[in-house]
């Protein structure tokens, strides 16, 4: 007889808490903004360059061919070897050489006795013509001057041939014209060579070596506006155009030289113009040269003067259909789309920023995926990231919305750019 009230008492309760759970809702946190890294851009001095592969070769080059005709008896030089100017390489056999010598040599040693006694004649009988007036004819006198003067002609052709012996048999010994390194016995002993024709070895110069390469049309007309502009000293006697290179497995461009030739035309097939510059190739102390004719290598030349720009790293920049783009993150912390202009890449991986940025501006260096234009967003600030640098130096200055120190204040040492392309 309870049952039914029972039954309603616990109805009633069971309403009672639906009823109270709708007038209280529980109550579901907001998403939180993610955390975005960001950095302010960095203030360096920067120097546009334009990049180039060239090729090393000898300032001096010489093969090295006999001047005669003979047989070869010594090779007095080792293989690969630095060589002196002076120094003996070859040796022909000079036998038959110096048998046409002292040929010539007796030569002229008889018809100097002809003249000897010629001119002992000519003054013999003018003495006598001095004495006794008349007594010997006047032709007879010209006679003896003729014979005089012939005997002094027969003396100097003489001499002049034997001067010819004389340096042919020098020439038997094969010299170098310069200071090098030389190649290798390109014939061994015994072998005929022939004057002019056979190539015995070759010797190239080392320290200083050139680095020829092509600069392509448009690079050379900026250079030029660069020049006209004032942004370049133009290059002159006594005022050298530096230019850079670097070698294989080398970070940058350590090696300085100058500018010190530009052909005088552009190559109509190619588009480009034929430079060239000269590095100093200096032998260490116990050690060899550096650079050897025919290396590939990597040219860099200034295309301005130094000057101050910002740079932020350039994983920070994107493309959309050509153009370039950085998002910001302003005092509000939202995020803003920023259209840039881009200038050369350091070696660092940091970009010049030619136009659109401001030195105090925060950009956003990380997580670009994951940000949009207006998009509400938690700043972590950090200096701007290098390419390479240890990841201890790329943690957080300060946490969100603490006082930061501005990059372009931490380093203003002067970097060099690495030339792309003008975007």
């Amino acid at each position: 007889m309870y049952r039914p009230a029972l039954v309603l008492g616990v109805t009633g309760l069971w309403l009672a808490t639906v009823a109270g759970c709708q007038r209280h809702p529980t109550a579901v946190a907001p998403p939180q903004p993610p955390v975005i890294p960001v950095s302010r851009p960095v203030e360096r001095e920067v120097t546009e360059y334009a990049d180039f592969t060239g090729q090393t070769d000898a300032v001096q080059a010489v093969d090295i061919r006999p001047r005669v005709t003979g047989y070869l008896v010594k090779m007095l030089f080792k293989e690969g070897a630095d060589v002196k100017a002076g120094d003996t390489l070859f040796v022909i056999d000079p036998r038959p050489y110096k048998a046409q010598l002292d040929q010539a040599e007796g030569q002229v040693n008889l018809y100097q006795a002809q003249l000897k006694l010629a001119k002992i004649v000519f003054a013999r009988d003018q003495a006598i013509n001095l004495r006794v007036a008349n007594s010997i004819s006047q032709e007879h006198l010209e006679q003896d001057l003729a014979a005089v003067e012939e005997a002094d002609a027969r003396v100097k052709a003489f001499e002049k041939n034997m001067e010819a012996y004389k340096l042919n048999h020098d020439f038997t010994k094969v010299i170098s014209p310069i200071d090098g390194h030389v190649s290798r016995y390109y014939l061994t002993l015994g072998n005929l060579v022939n004057q002019d024709q056979t190539l015995l070895t070759t010797v190239v110069s080392q320290d200083p070596m050139y680095a020829y390469f092509d600069v392509d049309e448009p690079t050379l007309l900026r250079l030029r506006r660069a020049i006209n502009q004032g942004k370049l000293n133009p290059p002159k006697p006594g005022v050298d155009l530096p230019v850079l290179m670097g070698l294989q497995g080398e970070d940058g461009f350590p090696h300085q030289g100058v500018l010190n030739f530009v052909d005088n035309q552009v190559n109509p097939t190619t588009g480009s113009i034929s430079v060239r510059g000269v590095f100093p190739n200096p032998k260490p102390p116990g050690g060899i040269q550096l650079l050897s004719p025919g290396m590939f290598v990597r040219i860099r030349l200034p295309i301005g003067k130094p000057h101050l720009a910002l740079l932020v790293i350039d994983r920070a920049i994107a493309s959309d259909q050509g153009l370039k783009y950085v998002y910001v993150v302003d005092t509000k912390n939202n995020v803003q789309y920023r259209r840039v202009t881009t200038g050369p890449l350091q070696e660092n991986g940091l970009r010049v920023i030619t136009q659109g940025l401001e030195r105090d501006e925060w950009v956003v260096v990380g997580g670009l995926q994951q940000v949009n234009p207006r998009m509400h967003v938690q700043p972590e600030r950090i200096p701007m990231p290098l390419l390479g640098q240890p990841t201890e130096e790329n943690t957080p200055t300060t946490k969100p919305g603490g006082p930061t120190t501005h990059p372009a204040d931490q380093t203003k040492t002067p970097k060099t750019a690495s030339p792309s392309e003008e975007e």
